[in-house]
């Protein structure tokens, strides 16, 4: 059974790539970017599925010599060799200036003390997989935290708004058990009553809600 979330990385077979990205690309840019991540084996990833589709929505951020271009893809499932996740928070101090690494990696392990595992995704999460130029001067850090509860969740925002440095501004979402996510800048204006409704985010979908009912969902996986 392949279980999969959003922003999972799944990397496709050889037979895979030739019958079901490459062969079809009419947008010569885009094949020339796919052409690149084939070669090199580099990953695709999870986007928003489609209840009932038989295929897997992929896609990936191209990077700068490609415009940054969002490319959307639709494989079978069978097609997907292994799935892993982005990588972890401090894995990606060398792409910061020497200044902030120290600041980052005690924030990092102060969430892991908390149990949120951090990883990043977004800009600097694809250029510490693909050592290609992704980081632009307003890059956000997108943030991944896993959270195992709605009190794990007050905790690390409450950590997160109150760190502060010099370095990009800290963005990303709160990963709960279930596959849906949050992200923590609205979930600290919802529990402190800012809003009445916050927006959740699932493998099949996106949800304005209210109570914490949705924590108990079944997980949002794609199997």
């Amino acid at each position: 059974m392949m279980c999969l979330r959003r922003h999972d990385l799944v990397w496709l077979s050889a037979q895979g790539w030739r019958n079901h990205v490459l062969r079809d690309v009419a947008d010569s840019e885009a094949a020339d970017c796919l052409r690149h991540w084939f070669a090199q084996r580099l990953p695709l990833v999870v986007g928003r599925q489609t209840p009932g589709e038989s295929q897997l929505a992929l896609g990936l951020a191209a990077p700068a010599v490609w415009d940054r271009r969002k490319i959307a893809l639709k494989v079978p499932r069978d097609c997907v060799l292994y799935h892993d996740r982005f990588p972890k928070a401090a894995e990606i101090r060398s792409l910061l200036s020497p200044g902030l690494r120290k600041r980052w990696l005690s924030l990092c392990g102060d969430l892991g003390d908390l149990a949120s595992n951090p990883r990043v995704h977004g800009s600097y999460g694809w250029q510490q997989i693909t050592g290609l130029e992704y980081i632009a001067a307003r890059s956000d850090i997108d943030l991944q935290l896993s959270v195992g509860d709605a009190d794990t969740a007050d905790r690390v925002t409450s950590l997160l708004e109150r760190f502060t440095w010099k370095g990009p501004r800290i963005d990303g979402e709160l990963l709960f058990p279930t596959g849906a996510a949050v992200a923590w800048r609205e979930w600290l204006q919802w529990r402190r009553g800012a809003v009445d409704r916050v927006m959740v985010k699932r493998l099949y979908g996106v949800a304005l809600v209210k109570g914490l009912e949705w924590l108990q969902d079944q997980p949002a996986v794609a199997t």
